[in-house]
């Protein structure tokens, strides 16, 4: 027995490896292949990204030194399993950079980047891959291939070329080179972010200044004092279920003011300034561009979409813009005169928008968005955000309480088809802000569905993230208008990546183009609010009884209230992304935000959605880069869509399960107008938008 114990202390890294195997280099061995979070270390991310950036080498080699002609099985195929190993960790680590961002994963991540970022490199620019690519999307026609191979195949070739893989040597290696500047510069920019929100608070000392403010806004501001050591006060932070009740509610227009300058300051001053950040990234995706043979960004990005000009996306913003701007300068008049009746003696500004508007809203409509929240309940509106997709698609949501998950707030759900209790996905839920998550709302997944190496069909696994109102020691976490809409929005995104039958994984499920992807989730938020779906699932929480049907009309009845604002903070966000994305370069960016805002004539009493320092959309990834105006794309989509709905029902089964075939489960397997056409019978028309806006009739 001593010298069994003597040998094993000699061998501390035999037993190190005996008590933990790195989970991301084997074959997850649950029934759904969900990650084993209760296993994964941060120390496993570096060795698993090296693992499988080796193991992609190694079949990378083997599809290039292959000398038989080059065809569908042994090109495309192998591609879309490279490296079974760099997908499972890549999955949880961009899933953990957003939502588990600790310290010492931030500090792993400066690491890892720059590796996940060659290895993507290795791929998209090997010259002799892309031969291999290019000779079978030559005679694509000529081999017995299906549709959704063909196009399978074309969409290979396209985005190697995108990547530049078409490039000579020399530009390869200048491309390579931006790419990772550019990659630095987006960890920079988040990171700058999420220290500032985290160090932004407001103290307040004299409950008197509460006034207004919703009890459990209150009660989130005392639990969050005490959790600083400031028992007996309150703290506000800049996360969206403390910010934005302030700006509603509160009587104090000093504490609405400090939240908003606050807000709209984010990241734009000291240590955490994203100021120089953006100039940098600016002139680099100007020289990305330029590698790539565009004139600049916008016109590079824009070009792989529907749109395929900036001169098309701006048009379609400016149709919009225009007729929101002077519904906007209405609403900005009426809350004038309410201030001056009232005798408030004072202009409207940018931090009375929302207060002021409630206060119109009420009087017009007799409707206090206070009296509505009590029926919101999180767990209400999550069945009812249930029975609703089970009476639309015919799939219901069950409880996996012993699923892995990777934080105590996650929920797992299983998915499965109503009438046969077929598997469809795996769903997760994580609705709560905290320290190491990003502000905002998404939906992402940790397994595509589609063909695997071993010739397996697996069914996707889906999330959704959100930065809901918790609940406190005396009321649960009862939801805003707007988060109750954030959820069922990220739900509509995760229905397309749920329920797609793609057969392969690159266009399966959100793999669309980018101006398409956002048609899904927003067409999902119009059924939040319609009376038969209210009449469902919105239950006081204290007494469960439903909505009354007063105020559900008074709901319905104000639903068109203040879209001048919100089409105006939106379209023109989406006017200063695509105007960035024009230039060669900016050296300031306030003093560009600020010239934008005069060429397009922004209200003064609005400011974009997300101001430059903030706007991780389209400055913390390229995914809405030069591409924020596709929101507004989508809702014309959506709005020519639900058109239908309501002329058919809002549950009518024949229009529900051409929805189903055509936009949620065929994914990229045919081009977004067909599908969208297949469904509507006509090209989209922006009137529809419009006319939802009650912009015109």
């Amino acid at each position: 027995m001593l010298a069994c114990a003597a040998l094993l202390a000699c061998q501390p890294n035999a037993i190190m490896a005996q008590e933990h195997q790195n989970p991301f280099l084997q074959e997850y061995t649950n029934k759904y292949h969900i990650p084993p979070f209760d296993k994964i270390t941060t120390a496993d991310f570096i060795p698993a990204i090296k693992a499988g950036i080796e193991e992609q080498d190694q079949r990378l080699f083997a599809i290039v030194a292959n000398r038989a002609v080059p065809d569908f099985d042994n090109v495309i195929m192998p591609l879309e399993n490279l490296s079974p190993i760099l997908e499972r960790v890549s999955g949880v680590f961009y899933h953990y950079m957003e939502s588990m961002n600790t310290p010492e994963f931030a500090e792993m991540s400066e690491q890892a980047i720059p590796l996940l970022n060659d290895a993507n490199n290795r791929v998209m620019l090997n010259q002799q891959l892309f031969d291999k690519i290019r000779q079978v999307y030559d005679t694509r026609n000529e081999r017995k291939l299906t549709p959704v191979q063909k196009r399978l195949v074309e969409k290979y070739y396209r985005q190697f070329a995108e990547q530049g893989a078409a490039l000579p040597e020399d530009k390869k290696k200048e491309l390579v080179r931006v790419n990772d500047e550019l990659a630095r510069l987006y960890i920079q920019f988040n990171r700058n972010l999420l220290n500032a929100t985290n160090q932004f608070a407001v103290v307040v000392y004299d409950e008197n200044d509460l006034a207004g403010l919703p009890e459990s806004s209150v009660a989130v501001a005392s639990e969050e004092a005490e959790k600083r050591g400031l028992k007996g006060l309150w703290v506000f932070t800049l996360h969206a279920p403390s910010r934005l009740p302030v700006l509603q509610y509160a009587d104090n227009r000093g504490l609405r003011k400090a939240i908003y300058e606050g807000y709209t300051s984010l990241a734009s001053y000291g240590d955490n300034s994203n100021l120089p950040v953006i100039s940098k990234i600016v002139k680099l995706r100007d020289e990305k561009a330029r590698i790539m043979g565009f004139k600049d960004f916008a016109s590079m990005m824009t070009s792989r979409v529907m749109a395929k000009t900036p001169e098309a996306a701006t048009d379609l913003l400016l149709q919009v813009f225009e007729p929101a701007v002077k519904r906007s300068a209405e609403e900005v008049a009426d809350m004038q005169s309410y201030v001056d009746r009232n005798g408030g003696g004072f202009k409207i500004a940018p931090y009375d928008y929302y207060y002021y508007a409630d206060k119109v809203k009420k009087e017009k409509f007799n409707l206090d968005e206070s009296e509505l929240r009590p029926y919101f309940k999180l767990e209400n509106v999550m069945q009812g955000l249930f029975d609703n997709t089970e009476k639309l698609y015919g799939v219901k949501l069950i409880p996996m309480p012993d699923a892995p998950k990777y934080n105590d707030e996650v929920q797992v759900f299983e998915v499965v088809d109503s009438k046969t209790g077929e598997h469809v996905a795996v769903w997760m839920c994580d609705y709560y802000p905290r320290e190491t998550k990003r502000q905002g709302a998404w939906m992402e997944q940790l397994q595509s569905a589609g063909y695997y190496g071993d010739g397996d069909i697996r069914r996707p696994i889906v999330y959704n993230v959100g930065n809901f109102t918790k609940s406190t020691a005396s009321a649960p976490s009862l939801l805003t208008l707007d988060e109750v809409e954030t959820m069922f929005h990220e739900f509509g995104h995760a229905l397309q990546g749920m329920l797609t039958r793609a057969p392969y994984k690159s266009l399966a499920g959100t793999n669309v183009d980018r101006d398409y992807v956002e048609m899904c989730s927003q067409i999902n938020e119009h059924w939040a609010f319609e009376p038969e779906v209210l009449r469902n699932y919105a239950r006081h929480y204290k007494t469960g009884e439903p909505m009354p049907a007063d105020l559900i009309e008074k709901l319905n009845a104000s639903g068109k209230f203040n879209q001048g604002f919100v089409t105006t903070e939106l379209a023109g966000a989406a006017l200063l992304d695509m105007m960035y994305g024009r230039e060669h370069e900016v050296a300031d960016p306030a003093a560009f935000e600020k010239k934008v805002a005069a060429e397009i004539g922004m209200p003064e009493e609005i400011t974009f959605r997300y101001r430059s320092p903030y706007f991780k959309h389209i400055f913390g990834d390229e995914g809405y880069a030069s591409g924020y105006y596709t929101y507004l794309w989508a809702q014309v989509l959506e709005a020519d869509a639900w058109e239908l709905f309501k002329q058919k029902g809002i549950y009518d089964r024949k229009t529900a399960a051409s929805f189903k075939k055509n936009i949620l489960e065929s994914g990229d397997t045919e081009d977004a107008m067909v599908l969208f056409k297949k469904f509507r019978g006509h090209n989209p028309e922006a009137a529809a938008l419009l006319r939802l806006r009650g912009f015109v009739k």
